[in-house]
Order: C-alpha cells, then structure tokens, then sequence
C-alpha cells in the first residue's frame, strides 16, 4: 500500500508558488512498540504555515527543505501497539500534509465523531476556535458595551470572533473583509452590525462610516492598512489582541510600524500579540461555552474543502489570497 506526503521544495521569495511544494509517493510507515498508525482523513491550512516556510527563526521551527511539512490533522487509527488506542479511533494531531502518520500516543487527541461533524475540531472546535476565544477574552478583555472590530473577519478565526462578540453583550460589532459575497455573509449571517470591502476604498474611511463612535476593541489578522485604521479609530484605554499579519507575511522587505503609533500615548491603549498554544488552560472552559452554541446554531461556522492531498498546495496559495470563507480544509 503507498501513501502520499507534502513536501516543502525549496523557500519562497515573496509570495510562494505551486513549484515550492512536491507532493511525493512513499511506503506505508510501520507504527513501533507503543506507536498507531493514522490515515489522515481531513488535514488543515493555515496561515501561520506561510511563516514556516522561511528559514528565519520564529516561534515555531521552520519546514526543513525535502522533507514533509506538518499541521493539523484528523485520522482514524488503522494499526495500533498502543494501549488505549484501538482500531478506529478518531484522532487529532499535528502531522498533516500526508495520508498516514505514525503517533506516540501522548501526541493525539482522541475525538468522539458523534459530538460534531470530525473535522470541526480543526475548525470551530479547534485551534481556530480557540485562538478567537483567547484574543478575545482572555488579551483583548472584552467587555459588554464594547465596539469590536476585526480584520479578515471571513476568516476561520475572525467569523468566530464576531459572533463571539455578540454573544458576550458587545454594542457593535464591525468586520472587514475581500468581497461583496464575504460582507453579505458577515451581516446576514453571522450577526455582525456592519461589514465592509476593504478593496472597494481606504480603510480608515470605511470604518469611520461603520464604528462612528470609535472602536474599543480591534482583533488583528490583517496588520498594515487595517492597524493604522484601527489605531485612529481607537478610543481611549482601547485594546488590540494581535493574532496576524497576513497583509505581510509576503513581504521580501521589512515592513514599517504603524505611522501612527504615537497615538498609544494619548489614548493609553494596548497592544498585545498572542500565540494560541499559551491559551490552552482555556480549552475546558472554551469547549464547555462554544460547543453547545455550535450544536443548536447559535455560532454559525462554514467550511471552503478542497479534496485531495495533491490539491493541499494549492488550497493553502489560495488562502493566503483570500479564497476561502472561513476555515480551508482539505480533505483527503
């Protein structure tokens, strides 16, 4: 039996091509003493992996060159020498971008596929859901009465941050995002009071128009344009839980900072970048107040799935542009 593997071909310079990728043919792995073997059944992309690309130092270690990338994943276990795990258990892991993976048990997850469609827990239930709840709450501290504001609000992060807003008494909700399709869907189904194109004029105008009384919350995915919009919309003691920067992770030269970043002083806000994986004491409390509102409908979640792992390349160049609306799943 073969598998198939993803493999990072060379670094790109800029934004990265379908040439930077191989999709290789290998044997079957053998799962040692104590190990399962999984066949990946859905594999996640994610932005985070543009990063992971370059060969910089960063919070996480960089793909190596000729070998399979990683990321997460959902698989059923087809082989086991491990205790606790049996045939057919539903798992969730970090080797993705490849049809089976060999575990150590203390490395998975094991999922109940009766709870929620499988693959919801690499979305909504999952890293993305968590990262939303974590900015939101835990750095940005929302408070009830708030004007929220998040950039890539189409996105698997941004759309839950939203709704999550609404839920916890926010008083106005504002998104942008890259089409008229993506606008109509953040206002006539998720909730958000108003939603913008970022593509149809400036920023700072546009939310100007749709937070008139400023903004004290901003949930970063964007940076560039939409930061220094943010910034000039801020209130006082406002709060900016920066998640990403996707306008820049192409970038060949450095970035400059916010033009107006002096205004910090003045109106005394924060800034905080986060990273998901220091937030994991909130899984419980995330999982106990999400997955309920998930279950009868009152967090609406969508999917972009492509199938195929030879098509993974290609999902994850088109959600760097923008082609997805909410998270980009491949499955396989």
């Amino acid at each position: 039996m073969a598998a198939t593997e993803v493999r990072l071909a060379s670094r790109p310079d800029g934004v990265p091509t379908l040439d930077n990728f191989e999709v290789a043919g290998v044997d079957v792995p053998k799962p040692g003493e104590g190990q399962i073997l999984v066949r990946n059944t859905w594999m996640s992309v994610d932005p985070y992996m543009r990063g992971r690309m370059d060969a910089g130092k960063s919070y996480v270690a960089p793909f190596e060159v000729g070998k399979a990338m990683d990321g997460g994943a959902i698989g059923e276990v087809v082989e086991s020498n491990a205790d606790g795990f049996a045939v057919g258990d539903v798992v969730l892991h970090g080797l993705g971008w490849r049809t089976h993976a060999v575990l150590d048990p203390a490395r998975v997850r094991r999922i109940d596929p009766e709870a929620a469609p499988v693959q919801a827990h690499l979305s909504v239930l999952g890293m993305p859901g968590l990262t939303a709840y974590a900015g939101l709450f835990d750095v940005a501290h929302m408070r009830e009465g708030d004007t929220v504001f998040v950039s890539g609000a189409a996105g698997a992060v941004g759309s839950l941050v939203g709704q999550l807003a609404k839920l916890r008494g926010a008083g106005r909700v504002v998104g942008s995002a890259g089409s008229a399709e993506k606008v109509r869907w953040l206002r006539e189904e998720l909730g958000f009071d108003a939603a913008f194109n970022y593509k149809d004029g400036p920023v700072r105008e546009q939310l100007r128009e749709a937070a008139p009384d400023g903004v004290d919350v901003y949930f970063d995915n964007v940076g560039g344009e939409h930061l220094e919009a943010a910034i000039s919309a801020l209130n006082v003691h406002g709060r900016i839980a920066v998640c990403g920067m996707i306008s820049q992770y192409n970038a060949t030269e450095p970035t400059p900072a916010p033009r107006n970043l002096a205004q910090i002083i003045g109106k005394r806000f924060t800034m905080r970048g986060f990273l998901v994986g220091d937030h994991e004491h909130l899984r419980p409390q995330f999982v106990d107040e999400v997955a309920p509102l998930v279950k009868d409908g009152r967090i609406v979640y969508s999917e972009t799935v492509v199938d195929g792992i030879e098509s993974a390349p290609q999902a994850f160049l088109d959600l760097l542009s923008g082609g997805n609306t909410g998270k980009m799943l491949v499955r396989l």
